[in-house]
Formats: C-alpha cells, sequence, structure tokens
C-alpha cells in the first residue's frame, strides 16, 4: 500500500497543535492530520481543575520527564511534568491565564528583526481565540477577545488567608491590580483562568473537540513519532513526511504542504535531532547521520525556577487543614458536585503578584503563585498542619540550559538539563525574592495570623544561604521554552526563521514554545496559542 498523504501533518496534540488544527482543516480542501502520541482525554481528573494533583506524575497522562541532577539545585533532579493526552499540558497544567509583558514581544521583534511579534501586532493573535469574562454583549475590548474559543474565567473561590496576603503586599509596596494582561503586569490580584463553570478548559476541549466531525482532519492516538523523512534534490532538503509507531505498527505519512513539529520545548528537539537536524557532534555521538547542522536545536532551554517558601499561620482556614479530615473532604466533594465551587474549583495558584527585586529595576522581574497549602512537591501528599506557600520565580531568568537526546531510540527519554541558577544574576535575584517574600509577610495584613517560617527557615540569612536553601525547596514551574529559538538571517543560535521555517529545510516547520527566543513574563501556554494562532495564518497563505 502507498503511503497515506495529507497537504498538513501536526506532530503533537497539545496546546498549539489543536489549534493549528482547528484552524488549518477550516479549508474543506486541505487535508489535515493530528497525531497525538498519548491517549484521548477521557480520564476525570484531567477536567476537574484539583485534579492536576492526579495527572502530574501519572503516567496515563504524563511523560513523566525528569532532568538531569541539577548542580545549582545542590545536586538534586525534578520531576518534568509534560502532558502526555490530547490537548498535552494544557490538559494537566494550572490553567492560568497570562500573557506576560509588552517588553518581552517587542524583545522577540527585536531579536527576529520581523515586526509582527512585537506587543502591538501580537495582541489580536491574543483576541483571535479568547472569550474573556472581561467582554460583554460579544464585543472586544481594548485588551480582551469576546467570542473565540479559550475561555477565560474569574475564580470561584478566596480564601481569607490569600486576601490577606494581598493586603500585605500592597502595605510592601505592590500595588493592586485588576487585569495581569495589559502588557505590565506589575501588581497583586486574583489569576484568571481557562475555566468555565467549575471544569478545566484545555486546548483538546476548545479548538479540538468542537471540529473533530470535519471530513478533512484525521486525528490519530498512540502514534509516536519516530523519525522525519527527506528527500534531497538539486542540493535542497525538504521534509515530506514522518515514519510513526502507531499502535505498535509503523506507518510512514506523507505531506504534500509541511510537517508541523508542535510537540513542545522538550519533545520537538528531540524528534529533530534522531532526525538529523541539530547540533553535528550530539548527533554523531549516538550514531545518526547529520542530515543538516542546527547548533540551536535542543540549546537556549529556559524554565521559570519556583522557590517555593512555607509559613505556618494560626486561626484561619487553609486546605491543608480542610483536607485532613475525612468530613472536610467530603464537604469540598460536595461543594463542588453542588456548585461547581470550593477547593476542588481551584487552580493550583490562585493568587498572583509580580514585583521587582529590587528598586532598581525596571519592569517587574519576580512572579509570586500564592497557594493555601503546602506541600514538597506536586506529586506528593499536602501537609497536615496550617500553612500557605509564597511560590516566587525569576521571570527572566539569564541561565540557559539544553535538552539532547539521550541515545537513537526514540522511546529513550531525552537528557533535560535546565541549569538553573547557573548565573551569578539568577542567584542574586533568588535571595531577594526570599527577601521580599519575608518583607510582605512581615507586613501588618498578616500579623493576625502569626505567620512563621517553615521553609527555608528564618536562620539563613546570607545571600550564600538564601540561595543554597532557597534550591532546597525549588521547583520546575513547567515553563520549558526555547529550545528551537527563532532568529534572523545569520543568527547561528537561532533554529527556525521568524515564519518559524526549520532553516535549511522546507517543508518543516516549528509551532510551539520552543521557538521562544527568551521566556516570557509569565505562564507560558495562552502565549504558544499566540503562536499557533499567527503561524496558521502564515501556514495557510503558504508564507
Amino acid at each position: 500500500m502507498s503511503d497515506p498523504i495529507y497537504d498538513f501533518v501536526i506532530i503533537g496534540a497539545g496546546t498549539a497543535g489543536c489549534l493549528l488544527a482547528n484552524r488549518l482543516s477550516a479549508d474543506p480542501a486541505t487535508r489535515v492530520l493530528l497525531v497525538e502520541a498519548g491517549d484521548n482525554d477521557n480520564y476525570h481528573w484531567i477536567h476537574i481543575p484539583v485534579g492536576y494533583l492526579r495527572c502530574i506524575g501519572n503516567p496515563r497522562t504524563d511523560w513523566r520527564y525528569r532532568t538531569e541532577q541539577e548542580p545549582g539545585l545542590n545536586g538534586r533532579d525534578l520531576l518534568y511534568p509534560r502532558g502526555k493526552v490530547l490537548g498535552g499540558s494544557s490538559s494537566i497544567n494550572g490553567m492560568i491565564y497570562m500573557r506576560g509583558q509588552a517588553r518581552d514581544y517587542d524583545g522577540w521583534a527585536a531579536t527576529t528583526g520581523d515586526d509582527a511579534w512585537s506587543w502591538r501586532k501580537v495582541l489580536p493573535d491574543f483576541l483571535a481565540h479568547e472569550c474573556s469574562h472581561r467582554c460583554t454583549a460579544s464585543q472586544h475590548s481594548e485588551f480582551h477577545g469576546a467570542t473565540g474559543e479559550w475561555r477565560v474565567s474569574r475564580q470561584r473561590l478566596r480564601w481569607e488567608i490569600l486576601d490577606a496576603f494581598a493586603a500585605a503586599a500592597a502595605e510592601a509596596g505592590i500595588a493592586r491590580i485588576d487585569d495581569f494582561n495589559c502588557g505590565d503586569n506589575a501588581g497583586v490580584s486574583y489569576f484568571d483562568v481557562n475555566q468555565r463553570n467549575g471544569l478545566r478548559v484545555s486546548a483538546a476541549k476548545a479548538f479540538l473537540k468542537p471540529v473533530r466531525s470535519r471530513a478533512n482532519l484525521t486525528v490519530w492516538m498512540r502514534s509516536v513519532a519516530e523519525r522525519l523523512q527527506f528527500e534531497q534534490a538539486g542540493g535542497a532538503t525538504r521534509c515530506t513526511g514522518v515514519t510513526l509507531l502507531r499502535d505498535a505498527q509503523r506507518v510512514t505519512v506523507r505531506a504534500s504542504r509541511e510537517v508541523i513539529l508542535s510537540a513542545g520545548a522538550i519533545a520537538t528537539p528531540q524528534l529533530l535531532q534522531l532526525s538529523g537536524i541539530g547540533p553535528g557532534a550530539w548527533l554523531r555521538e549516538h550514531g545518526i547521520e547529520v542530515l543538516h547542522e542546527l547548533t540551536g536545536v535542543g540549546a537556549n532551554l529556559q524554565d521559570h525556577l519556583q522557590i517555593r517558601p512555607v509559613f505556618k499561620v494560626r486561626g484561619v482556614r487553609t486546605l491543608n487543614v480542610v483536607a485532613s479530615s475525612f468530613w472536610g473532604r467530603l464537604g469540598i466533594a460536595l461543594e463542588y458536585a453542588l456548585r461547581r465551587t470550593g477547593p476542588m474549583s481551584m487552580a493550583p495558584s490562585q493568587l498572583g503578584a509580580f514585583a521587582r527585586s529590587d528598586a532598581g529595576r525596571a519592569h517587574a522581574n519576580l512572579q509570586y503563585h500564592v497557594q493555601p497549602l503546602s506541600l514538597r512537591a506536586y506529586d506528593q501528599p499536602i501537609d497536615t498542619f496550617a500553612a500557605f506557600t509564597a511560590s516566587v520565580c525569576n521571570l527572566n531568568p539569564t541561565s540557559r540550559g539544553s535538552v539532547r537526546i539521550r541515545s537513537a531510540d526514540v522511546h529513550a527519554p531525552p537528557r533535560i538539563a535546565p541549569n538553573y541558577l547557573a548565573t551569578a544574576e539568577d542567584r542574586r535575584v533568588a535571595a531577594d525574592s526570599l527577601r521580599l517574600t519575608r518583607h510582605i509577610v512581615a507586613q501588618p495584613a498578616l500579623a493576625a495570623y502569626q505567620p512563621e517560617e517553615h521553609l527555608p527557615g528564618p536562620q539563613f540569612i546570607t545571600d550564600d544561604e538564601l540561595v543554597r536553601e532557597g534550591a532546597n525547596i525549588a521547583n520546575t514551574i513547567f515553563h520549558p521554552v526555547g529550545t528551537a529559538r527563532m532568529g534572523r538571517a545569520g543568527d547561528a543560535a537561532a533554529a527556525v526563521d521568524s515564519h518559524l521555517r526549520v532553516l535549511g529545510v522546507s517543508g518543516l516547520r516549528v509551532v510551539d514554545a520552543s521557538i521562544m527566543p527568551t521566556i516570557t513574563s509569565g505562564n507560558t501556554n495562552s502565549p504558544t496559542l499566540m503562536i499557533a494562532e499567527k503561524a496558521a495564518r502564515w501556514i495557510a497563505a503558504g508564507a
């Protein structure tokens, strides 16, 4: 039998892939194949917001990658969750709607030499798929969309301890803000979330489910991309398709127009390297013939490292205490069953704050995710004492890591080395962020709850102590980006051009978070949708 042929083959039914499948299949004359290595999203814990605790580390929904042992984390390795299901990481993430800062995108435009990536030009791409509670009568506002598929809602619960933290932050000089998504997110407020009526909205639910019945859209699950296929003629190399392992059967599919990699910042560089595109030394080390040397493939890994200080409190309700008893858990379940509210409707982080680590900063360079609970890691049980966590991350890390294949076997997980806290700048910001957190917690608004620093501990004071102990309680906040970054012509560190076409190869494009030159100043899920929205127009037009 001849290989099946489609116009577009999209590898990865995650955040970007689901939107691309929706947009490209809108033309009934276009044949689209969407390939997903994971399975269906019919697991109930995907849809219940607090179910992220059951999805992270679960082989049904998570690739369960681990980092290499990190020198900056005192030799610790970390669980590195990535979604293994329709919807990808949008099916297991924190559901926070966050664009970042205008300066992020203006920086991309400067890096690529393409104004299409400026804040002014990406804002319409955010609005194109947004359906925000901030709009009325189906009318877009200046900063928000009203008619798109990507639902943005207010959270359906509040916590006294989080309200007190917000008041303390204001007392410490972090102004209250109503909307984090207008280009400058400095301030403190509750996050908006991707939920509808107390249920998660994933990319699969928003963009794929409504169009699954299109005759020109084919979705294959349980299909692992093994190698990209190429043809060479006249000195040029073109990507013509991909070989898949589908339900234990090997099949090659062809793309008459383009193959689009939307497998994410870990799997996209892995597949490129397995297919002979990447740093030649890395490939030859594993016996892979170098088809096209691109040193940027797998380099430039950036992530937000969250340091998670914990404070014990008294005389106030926290999830630790409520969830530690049978009757508390029963009450939580009943509230959610009857009203779709309460802790089961809870995003992992409810209250946010964006602040400067020191007064000399022109922009907020820290993000807080404040939670009415404490736990050592997201795959661990919550503590039983009353506490809150004031997780804080450096929005603009200067450390850079890498993603490298471990072997020529597609089933071998790649080597993920984020290289956290590798620079003096990042270590200084880490120490300053813990000092700022202590300053906030010491404000009068929290005094009634007698906060007591549990982790890292008030005895640690110097920069070296704070960095060392902060590293012991630090974790990824699940925002890997940059491993196939875009750049202008002649940029030796770039993997794709400003229209996301893989350099030196035709018929192959990357559309996911790996193309970001620098990480956005906030959560990365919605920026990835923006990238896909913009790319879909270019791809459909052959641009």
